[in-house]
């Protein structure tokens, strides 16, 4: 097998692991999820309205992305279903409104959306051929929803 077949083999037969790079950029992105609870706890006050809204915006932004892959893996059904495609569409509506509420509700809601679109995810996520991801979802979603709550118990 040659080397471009090597690397295309895992991904066409679902591979059975994540991919090593995605585990590092997936692991990143919670850096602004951590350092966001951190620094609500620890600015000064005149600077802490903009921590938390810098969280909320970003918690929206993931929540977002995390029902957009839901498009992507309807755009593979062979006979698609609207499932994924109304399924993505509505995380992202739900974490805007909560990125315009105030931090103390609005991270909740975020935490709770990260945790729904998990529970979603660990239904859907067999049937559209992406198990592999459920462990690495989970971990990432665990410690971004702590980090909203955290946040969210500072304002």
């Amino acid at each position: 097998m040659t080397d471009r077949a090597a690397s295309i083999a895992p991904a066409a037969a679902g591979a059975s692991s994540a991919n090593p790079i995605a585990l590092r950029l997936g692991y990143a992105g919670l850096i602004p999820f951590v350092v966001g609870a951190a620094l609500v706890w620890l600015v000064r006050e005149d600077a802490h309205p903009y921590v938390t809204d810098g969280l909320s915006r970003y918690a929206a932004m993931v929540i977002s992305f995390l029902g957009a892959i839901h498009w992507g893996l309807g755009f593979r059904q062979t006979v698609p279903s609207p499932a994924p495609f109304v399924w993505g569409v509505v995380p992202a509506l739900l974490a805007w409104i909560a990125s315009t509420m105030p931090a103390y509700a609005g991270l909740v809601i975020e935490g709770v959306l990260l945790i729904v679109c998990y529970v979603v995810d660990r239904r859907t996520y067999p049937a559209l051929g992406a198990s592999s991801w459920l462990t690495l979802r989970f971990r990432l979603s665990a410690v971004a929803a702590l980090s909203c709550f955290i946040a969210a118990q500072g304002t």
